[in-house]
């Protein structure tokens, strides 16, 4: 679901041309809103809107024989293909890597699943359905985060599809680079429960060096302080000192320098032993006052920002300066809506969102003509219901 479409916007983001392939009901996500109240096609809502722009659509019946038959002919010209499905549905369709690369030896293949592939590694969870929460629950990241150890807790928003994205991203171009030099392409592989764990890198380390399983802790760090949220009058804020310098500023500003001098804080070792008195110092300070008002004093002197809602991100000059909210069309909608911008800013290359998610199916015909079907090619193909 977004797994596999957030790693080809970021290709599509950076100039990739990006063939959605389909089904004759279309990607499931298309009905998942919020959709506009004005909006009374509901082509797409704003999920799908999102992790598809810059992408051309292609609706393929897969089902039937030529129309596996056409996909093929459109690999045979692709640099590379992207699946997200669990593993042996390709195969089942006979849409193999290792079919695939026969008549396209340069081809790069990228598969991203709950728990990999075989050929990486035969998992015992092979054939488990995943989705997000499943590769954050076992990848280990709820089990350290939440308020304590007795509540692991869901981080918001799916990092178990978009860290697990961004890696197969990162493969695939590694491929790209390799095919370049030796003019052979290969199957890259990630798990979402790999990547989530090599996210929380730390957990392995711990436990290796200690013995002790790493637990929750709230918005505290087991081995920074102060190094998380903080109570404001109005919401919360994030504060992070990394360094016993750090520590020294903060402590003055909140008007406590006596803390720094102090051998029971001084060092961070001493002060992650006393973590509540340095948390209360800090809080006593914070509590009383605004977001704004904190701000006015830390902001850009110690590592510190306010915890914001999205109303308040949209309200920042920070990501209209750095086009991080950017409006496109919305079909069946006068208005334009803002999505998500390209976070990785290149000087020569830039990336950029140049135009809304496809309707299902809206480049059929140019796709197929690009891949040297004839205009009554398409037309046989479409009235035989084998491609929309």
């Amino acid at each position: 679901m977004l797994a596999g479409p957030f790693c080809t916007q970021i290709l599509a983001d950076h100039g990739a041309d990006v063939i959605k392939v389909e089904t004759m009901a279309g990607d499931g996500t298309r009905v998942t809103g919020p959709f506009l109240s004005e909006d009374q096609a509901r082509d797409y809502g704003g999920y799908f809107q999102s992790i598809n722009r810059n992408k051309r659509s292609i609706v393929i019946d897969l089902k039937r024989e030529e129309g596996r038959g056409v996909l093929r002919r459109l690999i045979d010209g692709a640099d590379i293909v992207i699946e997200n499905f669990r593993a042996g549905v390709m195969e089942r369709l006979g849409l193999s890597y290792e079919t695939l690369r026969q008549t396209n030896p340069r081809l790069i293949y990228g598969a991203v699943r709950g728990f990999g592939d075989p050929r990486s590694g035969v998992s015992p969870y092979a054939d488990w359905p995943a989705y997000d929460v499943v590769s954050q629950a076992m990848g280990g990241m709820m089990g350290i985060t939440g308020p304590d150890a007795q509540t692991p807790t869901k981080v918001g928003p799916g990092v178990g599809d978009t860290v697990p994205a961004l890696m197969l991203c990162v493969g695939v171009l590694a491929a790209v680079h390799h095919m370049h030099r030796t003019g052979r392409g290969q199957f890259v592989d990630v798990a979402m429960t790999d990547a989530v764990l090599a996210l929380c890198e730390r957990i392995v380390y711990q436990y290796s060096y200690t013995g002790q399983a790493p637990q929750a802790q709230g918005n505290r760090h087991p081995l920074l302080c102060p190094f998380g949220l903080f109570r404001a009058r109005d919401g919360h804020v994030s504060i992070a000192c990394a360094t016993d310098a750090f520590w020294e500023a903060l402590a003055g500003f909140i008007g406590r320098p006596d803390m720094a001098r102090d051998p029971a804080f001084a060092t961070n070792a001493a002060r992650v032993q006393r973590q509540q008195q340095v948390i209360d110092a800090v809080e006593a300070f914070t509590s009383v006052r605004t977001k704004d008002e904190i701000a006015a004093v830390l902001g850009g002197r110690v590592p510190f920002g306010p915890v914001y809602t999205a109303a308040e991100i949209f309200q920042d000059e920070h990501y209209a300066r750095r086009q991080m909210l950017v409006e496109v069309e919305q079909p069946g909608a006068c208005a334009a809506v803002q999505i998500v911008g390209v976070p990785i800013k290149l000087s020569e290359s830039p990336g950029a969102v140049r135009r809304r998610a496809p309707l299902l199916g809206e480049h059929t015909g140019e796709v197929l003509r690009a891949a040297g079907y004839d205009e009554d090619g398409v037309a046989r193909l479409r009235a035989a219901g084998v491609v929309r």
